[in-house]
């Protein structure tokens, strides 16, 4: 597995004062708009927003849940939006694709540059749209944010805690199939 996407992953536990440069984060939505994208459609769009501007408050004033707690920290938030085309199912289900590839390419590009990228659902969608005036037929699907892991020893226990947690995914013989769902499309491998 190449080296970017072993060592992605999604930290909670920002250093509130790092910063990126605006190259840096340029770099990473711009692999955003690269991510593959069906038929050319090309219907993935961002709002983004760096800490100590506008546009980051307004972001920091959407967030929900846990998430409100430490997204603050980091040094960009960038609002992943996609076309919402209901009356198009294929479009609309396509255009959701095309986001989660964006994203990832974003994710990847982040650690690329020396970054830490961590997607969240965890906002008001519907707060966000009224903020930026997001057009009625774009549809926010996810709130990336963009920054440096701190020090453990500086953080509070929860978010020291969930970081320090091993990561992990499910075997493949779990979730890769071949002949007939559930036949393990490859030998006993983690």
């Amino acid at each position: 597995m190449h080296e970017l996407i072993e060592s992605r992953w999604s930290a909670r536990g920002y250093d509130p004062g790092a910063s990126i440069s605006v190259h840096d984060l340029e770099t990473i939505v711009d692999a955003g708009r690269w991510a593959p994208t069906w038929g050319r459609l090309q219907p993935v769009r961002f709002v983004v927003g760096k800490r100590g501007d506008d546009t980051f408050d307004t972001l920091v004033g959407t967030l929900t849940r846990g998430n409100a707690g430490w997204a603050p920290r980091s040094a960009a938030l960038i609002l992943v939006c996609t076309s919402d085309r209901p009356d198009d199912p294929k479009e609309h289900t396509y255009a959701a694709v095309d986001l989660g590839l964006a994203v990832a390419q974003m994710s990847l590009q982040a650690v690329a540059v020396g970054f830490n990228a961590h997607p969240m659902a965890g906002f008001d969608a519907a707060a966000a749209v009224r903020a930026f005036d997001i057009p009625s037929d774009q549809r926010p699907l996810v709130l990336l944010a963009i920054g440096v892991p701190a020090d453990p020893a500086t953080l509070p226990d929860e978010i020291r805690e969930r970081d320090e947690q091993p990561r992990s995914r499910l075997p493949l013989s779990e979730v890769a199939f071949a002949g007939q769902w559930g036949t393990p499309a490859f030998g006993e491998r983690d």
